[in-house]
C-alpha cells in the first residue's frame, strides 16, 4: 500500500533523524523542518519523513553539503527546483538511524520559494480539517489511478495536486498576512 493512514511515530522518526543532523551539522547556522504529509497530524502518507534543512548565508551551502557527505549523504542537485537541493543516502552506508528511517532530505536557502512552499503548505494542512480532507482524497484517488506504483503516483500528484497546492498556498498567505495585520492594530 502506497499511503498509510497517520501515524504519531512519524514524528518520533523525524525527531531521531533531527538529533543525527544536529550532530552533523553541529557549529553550523541552521535550522530543521519536518514537512510533507507525514508533517501533518491525521493525514495518510507515504511513510517517508520530508526533511528541509533551512540556511540563510549562500555561502553556508558549502560547509553544510560537506558534513552531510560526511555522515553518508550525496549531493543529488536540485532536481529543477531552485534554491532546493536533493541529498540521498549512499548505498553502502550503515547508519543505524540514517538508513533505517526512510526519509528525503533537501537544503534549502531560507528566502527560497521551494522551502516557503513547503512551510505554507504544512501549515495550511495542520490548520484547515476541510483542505487536509480534501487533500487526502486527492492523494487516495490518485494512488488507485497509478495503481499503487510510486513513481507514477508521484508524476500523477505533480499534475493534479499543483493546482490545489497554489490554491492553500494563497489562503496560507492572506491568513499570515491578516495575523501580523490584527497584531500591530492591537498595540
Amino acid at each position: 500500500m502506497l499511503l498509510h493512514p497517520y501515524s504519531p511515530n512519524w514524528v518520533r522518526q523525524f525527531e531521531l533523524l533531527r538529533q543525527e543532523l544536529d550532530i552533523a551539522l553541529q557549529g553550523l547556522e541552521y535550522s530543521i523542518e519536518h514537512v510533507g504529509s507525514t508533517a501533518v497530524p491525521g493525514l495518510a502518507a507515504k511513510p517517508i519523513i520530508d526533511i528541509d534543512i533551512i540556511y540563510n548565508n549562500g555561502k553556508d551551502f558549502t560547509a553544510i553539503k560537506a558534513r552531510l557527505e560526511s555522515r553518508g549523504y550525496y549531493h543529488n542537485g536540485n532536481q529543477g527546483i531552485e534554491d532546493r537541493e536533493v541529498f540521498k543516502r549512499q548505498t553502502a552506508s550503515h547508519h543505524p538511524v540514517l538508513d533505517q528511517i526512510p526519509h528525503h532530505l533537501y537544503v534549502c536557502l531560507a528566502q527560497s520559494l521551494a522551502l516557503e512552499r513547503h512551510l505554507l503548505t504544512r501549515d495550511h494542512l495542520r490548520r484547515n480539517e476541510k483542505a487536509r480532507l480534501k487533500y487526502q482524497q486527492m492523494k487516495e484517488a490518485i494512488a488507485t489511478q497509478a495503481q499503487q506504483d510510486r513513481k507514477r503516483y508521484a508524476l500523477l500528484k505533480e499534475e493534479l495536486v499543483n493546482g490545489f497546492i497554489d490554491e492553500m498556498i494563497q489562503e496560507e498567505r492572506l491568513l499570515q498576512k491578516s495575523d501580523i495585520t490584527e497584531r500591530w492594530t492591537r498595540k
